[in-house]
């Protein structure tokens, strides 16, 4: 049984690489967006719709005032270390968190964060150019693969691999229903028709950030359709960045401790709730209940079950 000093570093390890990422598929997101012609973009700023992706556009707006420019947002979201969600605080940290628990890390995973922490220093915010930003992005998310990859292919399948996923699960689910969440109730226009061509442009562009454009049309062999896309992020357990498809992991590993340590509670018992709400929903129920409304309830869950999470076994 692992300390919960331990647990802990490991848990938030994972969550930071994997919060490195999604910042870094939001920026992608607003970047493709912003790049479409005027009469496709929406009344809202982009730039600013991906700082609210990521919670934080209170605290863009002390440091930055009235400034939404995509300079101030690049800024804010890729390198400011006074938001904790940007993409080099988040390596920052997770580098920190892996060096307390080193001994618990195999080689390969300590390379990849520790190489990703030294290779983050070439880039700086300062004449940020597109290709630049693109190298930035694209460098980001291999790095989290690979660091993603190193701790699938070398750990021991104990408590330390179950608490590593956990954090990597936990945090990917919050992103996935923060970047619905945006696309639908920040970006479309009022008064603009669902499923017209702004809504086209931007979810095939959300879809994209989140590399799930071939998954769709794999799955559902048609033009892009705003519900069939929600259903896909959502509900469809197969695709690994969905609702569905974290729920059914977090249960899973949660279930894995619970064993091992010969005790359940309250993480696992709100764990399969949400997963039994996903897996008894239909898209056209999530639609009337609300799209919005739906997504932050499940982000409320979520957050929720990290709590339960840190008070089981994390203090």
């Amino acid at each position: 049984m692992l300390l919960a000093r331990t647990a802990d570093n490991l848990f938030w390890l994972a969550r930071y690489v994997e919060r490195a990422e999604n910042t870094a598929r939001i920026l992608d997101a607003a970047a493709r967006l912003s790049s479409l012609p005027a009469g496709y973009g929406g009344s809202s700023n982009e730039w600013t719709s991906a700082v609210a992706a990521t919670g934080g556009l209170d605290r863009f707006r002390e440091l930055y005032g009235d400034d939404e420019s995509h300079q101030a947002v690049i800024d804010f979201l890729a390198f400011s270390p006074d938001n904790p969600a940007s993409i080099r605080t988040c390596i920052e940290v997770a580098r920190s968190n892996a060096r307390a628990v080193r001994t618990a890390l195999t080689a390969e995973m300590w390379d990849s964060i520790n190489s990703a922490w030294l290779e983050l220093r070439q880039f700086r915010s300062e004449g940020m150019t597109r290709p630049r930003l693109n190298e930035l992005l694209s460098f980001v998310k291999e790095a989290s693969l690979r660091f993603d990859g190193s701790a699938y292919r070398t750990m021991l399948r104990n408590d330390a691999y179950y608490f590593t996923r956990l954090g990597s699960f936990l945090e990917r689910a919050d992103a996935t229903a923060r970047i619905l969440d945006v696309k639908y109730h920040v970006l479309l226009p009022e008064g603009e028709p669902v499923g017209g061509s702004l809504d086209y442009f931007q979810w095939s562009s959300i879809l994209r950030s989140v590399s799930a454009l071939t998954a769709y049309h794999w799955v559902y062999r048609q033009n892009l359709r705003p519900w069939l896309v929600a259903d896909l992020l959502i509900l469809r357990r197969e695709m690994p960045r969905s609702l569905a498809g974290c729920s059914e992991n977090l249960t899973r590993f949660l279930d894995e401790i619970a064993r091992d340590y010969g005790q359940q509670g309250p993480s696992q018992r709100i764990a399969r709730a949400t997963f039994a709400r996903l897996q008894n929903a239909d898209v056209d129920a999530v639609f009337a209940e609300g799209l919005h409304e739906f997504l932050l309830s499940i982000i409320a869950e979520n957050n929720r079950l990290g709590a339960a999470i840190a008070d089981q076994y994390l203090t």
